[in-house]
């Protein structure tokens, strides 16, 4: 296996030189740079990342924690932070995280703490005081994508502000009776993705009420559906049922919430654009028409949200993993601007897109 002294030799340089020019750090002449790269390519010599390390203290590795791994959104992000890493020329150790349990502790106490990353991203997990400080103690810098936790860095979109935005559109539509099909926790965790959205709802709810309704709520929730409960009493039906965020749970909870007429919604805000798909196939299983009998919105723009013709709260995930990318790079302070850090308080942007899953309500 071809060694340094072999590169070094072969470029008539020192090692110290030819290792400075392969590892990009300390002063070498441009012209000797590429004579050294050029040697190394001739004998095939790879540097071995564990010298390196040795001498920097840098793995060149970030560890990313991540609660699914088989949905469209995450795969998005997935591959923002893998195209930005590999092009930073870092490499990424992938931690697919329970809910909770003794396989979780040991990733924050065994695999991120104690083995070689130089820092961690979290995506869409809530994390404990515990597990920050744990990382922390061990100067790992944290970079968080939605989820909660006191981490260092953290980059969401104003998920409060998505469920108001695709309630209000609805409002506005003149629909009076509305679905929230919400994320499973919705109810026990107010700070999680699925309760902000769910609080987004309600706010958009109240805000039409106070606007002159003589009242809100007063829907039942149909017999059986999941995880349901009504909002106050008045001309506006508003009716949150949790479900799994994903298009059979979106089917599921669409059967039980349409299946009665005498309850049934004219519009149905779904937490994520997989919920919406379900609940479309759902109302064309029970012979509903879209957006005559039933109007839909979705949130994250899916990349098959345009063949489904649904509106959408629209989000980048790509883009966010490479944001994060970008920040960690900048805590370890090997990006080109290593000052200042974007604002953790800023939220990412989103939009809205209208296609033909919506449209005002009929009398």
């Amino acid at each position: 296996m071809p060694a340094i002294s072999d590169v070094a030799r072969l470029a008539g340089v020192s090692k110290a030189t030819a290792s400075r020019a392969l590892s990009g750090r300390g002063h070498v002449a441009e012209q000797t740079r590429l004579r050294v790269v050029q040697a190394a390519s001739e004998i095939g010599y790879i540097a071995s990342p564990d010298a390196a390390s040795l001498v920097t203290g840098r793995t060149k590795n970030v560890g990313v924690v991540i609660p699914f791994v088989n949905s469209w959104f995450f795969g998005e992000m997935l591959e923002g932070i893998e195209r930005t890493l590999l092009g930073a020329g870092y490499d990424l150790t992938l931690y697919n995280l329970p809910v909770s349990g003794p396989a979780r502790a040991r990733v924050f106490d065994f695999f991120l703490a104690r083995k070689r990353v130089d820092a961690v991203i979290v995506i869409a997990v809530d994390l404990t005081e515990h597990e920050v400080r744990g990382l922390e103690r061990r100067e790992k810098p944290i970079v968080c994508v939605g989820g909660s936790g006191d981490a260092t860095a953290r980059l969401s979109i104003d998920d409060r502000a998505v469920g108001l935005l695709a309630t209000e559109h609805l409002l506005h539509l003149g629909h009076t009776r509305i679905a929230h099909l919400a994320g499973i926790g919705a109810t026990r965790h107010p700070s999680g993705v699925p309760g902000l959205r769910a609080a987004g709802f309600r706010d958009a709810v109240d805000a039409a009420e106070a606007a002159g309704a003589t009242g809100v709520g007063g829907g039942r929730s149909p017999s059986g559906a999941i995880g349901s409960g009504a909002i106050g009493s008045g001309p506006i039906e508003a009716i949150v049922v949790e479900t799994e965020m994903s298009m059979p749970g979106g089917f599921e909870a669409g059967l039980q919430l349409l299946g009665h007429p005498a309850h049934r919604p004219t519009a149905v805000f779904a937490a994520t654009d997989e919920i919406a798909f379900g609940v479309i196939r759902a109302a064309e299983r029970l012979g509903l028409s879209i957006p005559r009998d039933l109007s839909v919105i979705g949130v994250d723009d899916h990349e098959h949200a345009a063949l489904f013709d649904l509106t959408t709260i629209a989000q980048t995930p790509a883009e966010q993993g490479r944001l994060a990318v970008e920040v960690a790079l900048r805590m370890l302070g090997d990006a080109a601007l290593p000052d200042p850090l974007p604002d953790s308080g800023a939220p990412l942007a989103t939009r809205l897109v209208v296609r033909g899953s919506t449209a005002r309500a009929t009398a």
